[in-house]
């Protein structure tokens, strides 16, 4: 890591003396590792997804209900050999899977641990990731990871410059996507309907944005039958959202069911999240539990 491009900043930072833009050295730095029962039906099943949360992000977005870890950098600094016995003891609990959030930043140093572990761990491997990903990145994570879980944020560049300052954001998430896809092949899921291979791509609608919501799925419908759509309605202003009027409150509901009116005719399978959603409860409390 002593020059890192493993995102699409392509930072070149020495990350073994300095912090790249994601916030990290290359020290592995980790907020939370518990049973996540809110995930995706899929996902979460009955058991629960064995999820990880990585400190630190290559985003920043205004608006992340994770700001606490992803800007704040919240977290204690662990090593690789104890991140391999905290996917085990996570493992141990009893999970659907091992779910990693938002790790691009330590693709390495993951794939190190998994090196130390997979032979012990025999459930799916996820990778929940934020859709700004280089292709060359999620090309190492080949063979390691099972289910891809990105985000897809924006299409517009003035709106993803303004909100998380990355006029190429739709460059890059629309082809991480279909890499994704080529590396796992179409959703598989067991006799409970619990996912072993996939993608699920995340849209959360973004408040006074849902013309570019619906631009967002119009790219991806030709993908509708080897992705699985979710669409988000949780939008909570936090962070620093409320120094933006238009992001200062939720989205409204009018909003929401225009763009799941367009994801329907589109013919995407998948999940919408009801509107209770939008509460501040459903972020997870960053107490450094499991780690």
């Amino acid at each position: 890591m002593s020059r890192c491009y493993l995102c699409p900043r392509k930072c070149g930072t020495d990350r073994s003396v300095n912090k790249g833009y994601c916030g990290c050295t290359d020290r592995i730095r980790v907020a939370k590792a518990y049973l996540h029962k809110w995930e995706e039906p899929c996902i979460s099943g009955t058991r629960g997804s064995g999820t990880i949360f990585f400190s630190g992000c290559p985003l920043k977005c205004v608006y992340c209900q994770n700001y606490e870890i992803s800007c704040e950098m919240k977290g204690k600094d662990i090593t690789v050999q104890r991140l391999a016995e905290i996917i085990k003891e996570t493992a141990d609990k009893g999970p659907h899977n091992i779910n990693f959030v938002t790790g691009t930043h330590y693709v390495p140093q993951i794939i190190a641990a998994l090196d130390i572990c997979k032979k012990d761990i025999h459930i799916p491997i996820v990778f929940n990731c934020g859709g700004y990903e280089l292709e060359s990145t999620l090309e190492m994570l080949r063979g390691y990871v099972d289910i891809f879980i990105p985000d897809f944020k924006y299409f517009d560049p003035q709106i993803a410059l303004k909100y998380s300052n990355t006029p190429d954001y739709f460059e890059y998430a629309s082809k991480a996507v279909r890499k994704m896809a080529d590396m796992t092949g179409e959703p598989q899921f067991d006799e409970n309907g619990i996912m072993k291979k996939g993608v699920i791509v995340r849209h959360m609608i973004i408040p006074h944005c849902r013309h570019d919501s619906e631009k967002i799925l119009d790219s991806l419908s030709d993908m509708k039958d080897v992705i699985l759509l979710s669409l988000m309605s949780q939008y909570t202003p936090f962070y620093k959202a409320k120094g933006y009027k238009e992001l200062s409150h939720r989205l409204s509901t009018y909003e929401y069911e225009k763009v799941l009116d367009t994801a329907q005719a589109l013919g995407f399978r998948g999940y919408m999240q009801e509107r209770t959603s939008a509460k501040e409860e459903y972020t997870p409390d960053f107490d450094l539990c499991g780690i």
